[in-house]
Parts: C-alpha cells; structure tokens; sequence
C-alpha cells in the first residue's frame, strides 16, 4: 500500500501518526509529494488532495477521516493492535467528536493562513474573523475537555486534537493564537510519543 502526504498537510500527520499508533507504518509505503505541482497524485485522487491512500488493489481512499477508520479497522482484523477508534457506544461517539473538532480547526487555520497571504484588497475581513474565533474556540474547548483527552488512554480524537494544536503553532510561530498552559503542558506530554517526532510539520523541500 501508498501513502501520498505532505509534510504541510495537518490531515497527512494525523493519518501518518495513526499508521504508527497502530503498528502500521512498515505496511505502507508513504510517499512525500506536492499536491498543488504535481499530477501523479490526480490520477488517483480527483480531488489531487492528500493523504491519499492506495490498497493493493489499486482502490484509493481519500479524506484522512475515512483512512483513519481503514487503518484501525485493518490493524484490528490483523490483531495487531487494539485500535484507536473505540468500537461502540460514548467512547466511540467522544472520540470521534474530537477529531471532528480538530479536522474544524485545521481547516480554519489553513483558510486563515491561505487568506493572510493574499493581497488586502483580496482579503475578506469577515471571514478572516470568523476563521480566527473558529480556532480560538476550538483551543478553548479543549481546555475545558482535556479530561477527555486522557494521555494515558489516547484515541483518534487525541491524536487529532494534538496534530490541530500543532498545526496552529506551525502556521503561527508568533503564537498569534492563545493556548493556554494546562493545554501546553498536556501537548509536551503527548508530543514525547514517537508518532509525534517522526512526523514533525517541516516545509516542502526545494528542488
């Protein structure tokens, strides 16, 4: 199997971190590339957005939710792993509902990003608004959920909720935007993992 990523991408890391919080990583083959230049990726993929994962049977699967629940799927028929989506029930529900508002957060920060580097004449005030309290929020929702953000006890909404985080600071090296230190502290934490330093956010690199 192929894995087409960017080291830019937020939904990349997030399946990227998967792949190895399930065991998975030497199974599939991942394969940097940029989805903006180049058009290897849209013979696949219509959208020629990543992640975009490859079987071995040629089918590609898109959108890095819909990956993320092949990949825990797969690891748990193979029995390598437990999972990281809980099979039914709260737990399930909770941990999907943080990767919903992660996957939120990472869209509006790359809409906010995209925006600020458009001329001020092309800029949407409202808009760069409304994407700014849609992350500020989201940071503030977390705070006040971090109970349910256990490290000891992460699922698919941990991860994604990290990689959101991570994601604004990567975007934001000025820290535009306020974490809070308790959210801080619990990042450190999680960040120790080896999911985490094997897919640091990096630029693409020049040719």
């Amino acid at each position: 199997m192929q894995l087409y990523y960017s080291p830019t991408s937020p939904f990349s890391r997030k399946v990227r971190v998967v792949l190895r919080e399930l065991g998975l990583e030497k199974q599939i083959s991942e394969i940097l590339i940029d989805p903006w230049t180049d058009d290897a990726l849209r013979a696949h993929n219509p959208l020629s957005k990543v992640p975009t994962l490859i079987l071995e049977d040629g089918m590609a699967v898109f959108e890095s939710a819909v990956i993320c629940d092949y990949l825990d799927q797969l690891a748990r028929s193979t029995g390598n792993a437990h999972g990281v989506i809980p099979q039914e029930g709260v737990p399930r529900l909770n941990a999907l509902k943080w990767q919903g508002l992660a996957d939120g957060m990472m869209t509006a920060t790359g809409r906010l990003f995209a925006d600020s580097k458009r001329d001020e004449s092309d800029r949407s005030q409202f808009v760069m608004e409304r994407q700014t309290q849609a992350i500020q929020s989201g940071i503030d929702a977390i705070l006040d959920g971090l109970p349910q953000l256990r490290t000891e006890d992460p699922h698919l909404g941990t991860y994604s909720v990290l990689v959101g985080l991570y994601y604004i600071d990567f975007r934001w090296p000025d820290r535009r935007f306020d974490i809070p230190v308790r959210v801080r502290d619990w990042m450190a934490i999680m960040s120790e993992r080896e999911s985490f330093a094997e897919t640091v956010f990096h630029l693409m690199p020049t040719q």
